[in-house]
């Protein structure tokens, strides 16, 4: 993220520049709007800010290459190779893992990978797709890159979101496609046998087959064709009947036992009842509607006599009419009836067969040789579809109100414009606030308004900002509202629009920004502690707050080592290698030549800070630990006294500090981790341990009070220097300037 182009913080020394355009990446190809170019420089053609060109020539000559792009280059060129996996297994005792095999397709157009495991029949295991095509990332912690095509050999191992698949073998290309860019070849491996399957292919050989008591190949048929189903897109021409119509159909073939199934698509708001099927599943007579049979005349097999031995009411077995005879003859659909363009009768009604899937063309033509499947247009043309078109806003309630209005009838929130993940992500919670708080000053004209100072909260959960000004010593309330927590519109928009207003970001706060909220200008002096923390932390959308960028500005412009050191040495007189903040300050912003914003002043100073004397005093941190104890009214210390005893097990009524800490955090202690470190290491001991029961008899504030602390005003305590106009931030009393120095320009004191 680059500054803006304003006087005082552009990075060029060139002061006739006249081009300031921005480099166009996107554009159309073949009437698709696509990313043209991701190498393309900056502002007015030059490179921003830690922007690097890509280089135009690779390792490869020339002529090695070619300059298509990989996506026509290696169009359906997917390297394969086989793995396994060894899945423990727990709950059986005649096996203790279980080898699973996978197939891993590296697609070289766009380096996806997809995971496939072969489907074993009588497994009893969920199989298929084990991971489906994407970039998968490597396991952290390098988990911001993604797999290549280097990363792939045989006989290694190799980890898919946290499970390990070791490789033993590719197919011919791979082989062939690695040797070609220089990797070189492990020697291939072997699977290992799968236990389970070889228990189960014993117990087949001890499994007597069952003979049927008739000729028959239902068994044989439905055994090769289980699972395997045609499917037919049809159209049922109703028009020429009263409120009669187009009716798009589905038949599926059932190929294990010859049945037919048809199924209706109805298109939205249809007007008509979605039924479950429009034909169930049966055999479907050539010439329908047959005539009414007898119970027992259509069957499959006639049954002639039942046997149970000596007992009356028990069957034993039966004997079939393998010649059948008496039995009705019926003609019914089979695959080689069904083609395309074939008009069948379906209990009167003419189904016309339009199109087919593509497993039914790989069937029709290896079983019939058939090549023709020209498709029959059977859809409708589609409605014009009406472009909606809000009007704008008319001023009540919320815009996201008013615009859920134009939606629906009745009234709703729209969940769609609420982040709701957001929101919980970065609700305050424990010691984490997840608010951002900035002490601001009003620029304006009015002598009256001149030095107000407020402090602007901004939410992270819903990006709201509110506006309190602190008011002065003995008031009744120790902050005054100035603007209630609500979303801050960006100045400059139109009012009544269709289209959503622009908010305040978070990224537009940081100290020595200007903001516009309602029309009321405030400059930003300073941030708590937490505030700098996170900008630091989160320094990808706080460039201002990144070491790294502050200091390559002051590079940029090196003054003469002796100058620059002089000029300390003259500043800090009475001092050893330290710095009082606003001394540095303006040393700095005279070395960078105005370059760094107050911000960028401020993450340097934070980190060339001189730390504070951590010694306080003992009743001072019994006080303050007392304080948040009353506030959260927490009284279970002889409990802890009593886990510290469970804990002693020789009974030396001493305890290591690591322990006791972690059983104030087991029994939710409401103090702050500086707060309870700084207690623990005043009463431990030259062995690091500490006597328990004094600990938490100090922290009794029932049997040991001790005298309140008396408060300070916030404003005084945290900003002593509110009359200069840049106020000093928290903890920023010293600066060791021998680090800065060194670190910065290789100047080391003599």
């Amino acid at each position: 993220m680059a500054l803006p182009l304003l006087p005082g913080y552009s990075f060029s020394h060139n002061v006739e520049r006249k081009k300031f355009h921005k480099s166009q990446h996107w554009g159309f190809c073949n009437n698709v709007s696509m990313l043209v170019s991701e190498s393309k420089p900056g502002i007015g053609g030059e490179l921003l800010v830690q922007q690097k060109m890509k280089p135009k020539y690779s390792v490869f000559a020339k002529e090695v290459g070619s300059d298509t792009p990989s996506w026509v280059a290696f169009d359906k060129q997917v390297l394969s190779f086989d793995a396994y996996v060894e899945d423990e297994v727990h709950d059986k005792s005649q096996e203790n893992y279980r080898i699973r095999r996978y197939k891993i397709f590296f697609y070289l157009e766009d380096d996806t990978i997809q995971v496939n495991e072969p489907k074993v029949k009588n497994s009893g295991l969920p199989q298929g797709t084990f991971i489906q095509r994407h970039r998968v990332s490597l396991p952290p912690p390098h988990d911001d890159q993604f797999y290549t095509v280097y990363h792939f050999n045989i006989n290694i191992d190799i980890v898919f979101y946290g499970r390990t698949f070791k490789i033993y073998d590719c197919d011919a290309f791979t082989k062939n496609f690695l040797k070609k860019i220089g990797v070189k070849l492990n020697p291939p491996g072997q699977c290992p046998e799968d236990p389970d399957l070889k228990i189960w292919r014993k117990k087949l050989d001890y499994i007597n087959r069952l003979h049927p008591h008739g000729p028959s190949n239902a068994l044989k048929q439905f055994l090769e064709y289980d699972g395997k189903v045609l499917r037919f897109f049809c159209l049922w021409d109703d028009s020429t009947s009263l409120f009669g119509n187009r009716r798009e159909l589905i038949l599926h073939y059932f190929l294990s036992d010859d049945t037919i199934e048809i199924k209706e698509l109805l298109p939205h708001n249809s007007g008509r009842d979605g039924m479950p099927f429009f034909l169930q599943r049966r055999k479907l007579p050539k010439y329908g509607p047959p005539g009414v049979y007898q119970p027992g005349e259509m069957t499959d097999q006639i049954v002639l006599n039942m046997y149970g031995g000596l007992a009356v009411n028990q069957v034993h077995g039966y004997l079939l009419d393998k010649y059948k005879l008496g039995k009705l003859e019926q003609e019914f659909y089979k695959d080689s009836d069904l083609s395309l363009g074939t008009t069948i009768n379906v209990w009167g009604r003419k189904v016309l067969l339009c199109d087919c899937d593509e497993f039914t063309k790989t069937y029709y033509k290896n079983k019939y040789g058939i090549e023709n499947f020209t498709s029959i247009s059977y859809k409708a043309p589609p409605p014009p579809k009406v472009e909606r078109k809000f009007p704008p806003y008319t001023g009540f309630g919320s815009e996201e109100d008013s615009l859920c209005s134009c939606i629906g009838l009745l009234p709703k929130p729209c969940p769609h414009l609420k982040d709701i993940r957001k929101f919980m992500e970065k609700d305050s919670y424990g010691n984490e606030s997840n608010v951002l708080r900035f002490l601001a000053k009003l620029i304006t004209n009015q002598y009256a308004n001149m030095g107000r100072l407020f402090i602007i909260s901004y939410f992270l959960s819903d990006d709201t900002i509110s506006v309190f000004e602190p008011t002065e010593k003995n008031s009744v309330s120790g902050l005054r509202k100035f603007l209630k927590r609500m979303r801050v519109k960006r100045p400059g928009q139109e009012v009544f629009k269709s289209e959503l207003s622009e908010y305040i970001k978070v990224e537009e706060l940081y100290i020595g920004a200007k903001v516009n909220v309602n029309g009321y200008v405030f400059l930003l002096l300073s941030a708590d502690e937490y505030t700098l923390k996170f900008m630091e932390k989160n320094s990808d959308k706080f460039p201002l707050s990144k070491l790294e960028l502050a200091l390559e500005k002051l590079k940029e412009k090196i003054p003469k080592s002796g100058d620059i050191r002089q000029v300390f040495r003259e500043a800090h007189a009475g001092f050893m290698k330290k710095m009082d903040y606003n001394t540095f300050r303006d040393i700095v912003m005279t070395a960078s030549a105005g370059k760094l914003t107050e911000q960028e002043i401020v993450t340097i100073a934070r980190h060339y800070r001189v730390p504070d004397d951590p010694c306080l005093d003992m009743n001072v941190l019994i006080a303050v630990a007392h304080e948040q104890l009353k506030k959260n009214s927490f009284e279970n210390f002889e409990r802890l006294i009593y886990r510290c005893v469970y804990q002693d097990r020789e009974k030396k009524k001493v305890l290591p500090s690591k322990d006791i800490k972690r059983l104030c955090k087991s029994s939710r202690l409401p103090l702050t981790d500086d707060l309870l470190g700084s207690l623990l290491s005043i009463f431990e001991n030259s062995e690091e341990q500490i006597n328990y029961e004094s600990f938490f008899c100090a922290l009794n504030w029932r049997i040991n009070p001790m005298p309140e602390l008396v408060e300070i005003s916030p404003v005084k305590e945290r900003y002593d220097d509110v009359s200069v106009g840049i106020p000093s931030v928290i903890s920023l009393k010293y600066i060791d300037y021998l680090k800065f120095l060194k670190d910065t320009y290789g100047i080391e004191e003599q």
